[in-house]
């Protein structure tokens, strides 16, 4: 979620190859399918968006960065890149995950414990609320909203009151898989980002159990890579079935076909 010091990130990938990470768990276990990907098409992106949320609708890209005093959201063209409406957020705070509802842009910030609630068309202030913990990322199906807070544990919210009602525990062959960063509801699943690996989760929102893995290394070259971040970032498009994945500080947005795990 956020940006590290250059040895904090070297240890950090070091500690990913040890048996308790979420990385080197989905490798242990390969009961659990692991799906690769092609690219359809790539999109502009800002390489100075230190991305946290990320969604489709109407046919425009809706994006929150984050940073402290760097931290905004924005309304953007997704064939040009080009920014149809943005909004700074508070240098205080850390901006997260966002979501749409109805005609509401809903966002949470990492620490502060507050969310914010703007109108989608003009991005003016509506209302905040609280909750306890971290904000990480949002995504909604039809009634509540989903909300990642870094653990293993997925929230849900009602989407009217933006008050907890629940949640599940997120598991691979029965063992907790946390830091859930991005999110994005697609086709009955929740998609999610693991910080700090090239993988994305396919959960069963009923259960909380991971139903497969998507490995993205190598979707964006090594050369470029060594000057962005982390993977993070998931839009889905219903109608058209498009499917988009970026990262923090990355050049491009690349929309992805899944291949299926060989037999």
């Amino acid at each position: 979620m956020r940006r590290l010091p250059l040895q904090a990130l070297r240890l950090a990938v070091l500690l990913l190859v040890g048996a308790g990470s979420p990385l080197a768990h989905a490798r242990a276990h390969a009961a659990t399918p692991v799906y690769g990907y092609e690219v359809v098409r790539t999109y502009p992106h800002d390489p100075n968006a230190f991305t946290e949320g990320l969604f489709l609708r109407d046919g425009f890209l809706y994006e929150s960065t984050g940073l402290q005093g760097a931290s905004s959201i924005r309304k953007i063209v997704l064939e040009t890149g080009s920014v149809e409406n943005e909004r700074q957020i508070s240098s205080q705070y850390f901006g997260e995950g966002i979501v749409d509802w109805k005609d509401k842009l809903i966002e949470l910030t990492w620490k502060d414990q507050i969310g914010f609630v703007y109108g989608i068309d003009d991005f003016e202030t509506r209302g905040e609320f609280a909750y306890q913990g971290e904000g990480w990322a949002l995504t909604r199906d039809d009634k509540r909203l989903i909300m990642s807070d870094g653990t293993s544990r997925l929230r849900f919210i009602d989407p009217e009151t933006l008050k907890e009602t629940g949640g599940v525990t997120v598991t691979d062959e029965g063992r907790p898989v946390d830091q859930l960063n991005e999110l994005e509801w697609v086709k009955g699943e929740i998609l999610a980002n693991i910080w700090q690996t090239d993988r994305i989760a396919r959960i069963d929102p009923a259960t909380g159990k991971v139903k497969g893995w998507i490995d993205l290394t190598g979707l964006l070259p090594p050369e470029e890579r060594a000057r962005a971040d982390v993977l993070n970032g998931i839009a889905y498009d219903a109608k058209a079935d498009k499917l988009i994945v970026t990262g923090k500080l990355w050049p491009r947005l690349y929309e992805i076909r899944l291949v299926a795990p060989k037999r």
